[in-house]
């Protein structure tokens, strides 16, 4: 199998105080004792606004080894220019400290808004565009303008890969030509768990899986109850063997590139009723992951 990270996207969240978090635990310690509970954590913060290398470099003092982030792409680039003009903006995305997260930096999300549609050169453009290790990631992090002047960060300690994932809410995107540009790129499909509000397809373009379950029935509240969450541990498995649930929802007929195994990242995002934690916990015990930081 290949490695299976189950976590939560954010942690910030003040009705999981004195539920999920101890009473009295400090708002500055619930990134540390989260990241003892659970092995991964989308970071949402970054896709509303820039962050700034000593946040960057707090979250990887504040998480154990072994702990991965999942990194948001900014809105700026997805949401407010639809992906043209891009150049200049993903540069201060990867410059505004994310180096700082090391070893402990996993895929990049770029989550597109529900208005943009699939156009093929646009897509394409976007996603040659984006860096497929930190060294090149360094390079066009250097081409920064003047916001980060004084406040980025230009340095790596290694060269390390760097995946990326594409979720999608148009259902102009549920096509072949759209998966075979992810898998062109090597970039992932979310598989995105939206209580039907979305799309909802589940073809494999990439040497790894990115998971978002935002809700069963409610987006974003409601949790997910055994049978569902043995669901999704028959097909986290069928994934990280190399293979594909029998029952995929597919967009295009052309198989995947075949593989021994895969890894696979899952987020639950169902935060309202913090339902989140505990469902990533209990689907860490039905696929016996263990995390002993």
């Amino acid at each position: 199998m290949g490695t299976i990270h189950i976590g939560i996207s954010g942690w910030r969240y003040p009705a999981w105080r004195g539920v999920f978090y101890p009473p009295g635990l400090v708002q500055a310690r619930e990134l540390g004792y989260a990241a003892r509970q659970l092995p991964t954590i989308e970071l949402n913060g970054s896709f509303y606004s820039l962050q700034r290398p000593n946040s960057y470099a707090a979250w990887y003092d504040a998480t154990p080894p072994g702990f991965v982030f999942a990194v948001k792409g900014n809105r700026f680039l997805t949401h407010m220019l639809k992906l043209r003009g891009i150049e200049t903006p993903l540069a201060n995305v990867l410059a505004s400290g994310m180096f700082a997260l090391r070893e402990k930096l996993g895929p990049m999300l770029w989550q597109f808004p529900p208005q943009l549609r699939f156009e093929p050169e646009r897509i394409d453009a976007f996603l040659s565009l984006l860096p497929h290790d930190t060294g090149q990631a360094l390079l066009l992090a250097r081409g920064h303008d003047d916001k980060l002047d004084g406040r980025a960060l230009l340095e790596i300690d290694a060269v390390r890969p760097l995946r990326h994932a594409v979720e999608v809410r148009h259902e102009s995107f549920r096509c072949p030509a759209f998966i075979a540009l992810l898998r062109k790129h090597n970039m992932a499909l979310v598989v995105a768990d939206t209580a039907g509000k979305w799309p909802d397809f589940e073809d494999v373009t990439a040497d790894f899986v990115y998971i978002r379950l935002h809700g069963e029935h409610e987006l974003y509240a409601s949790g997910y109850e055994d049978d569902s969450l043995q669901r999704w541990a028959d097909r986290i498995r069928a994934w990280s063997t190399g293979g594909q649930p029998q029952d995929a929802r597919l967009a295009s007929d052309e198989a995947p590139a075949r593989r021994k195994r895969r890894d696979v990242y899952c987020y639950f995002d169902n935060d309202i009723k913090v339902r989140a934690p505990q469902d990533a916990l209990r689907l860490m015990a039905l696929l016996d992951v263990a995390w002993n930081p």
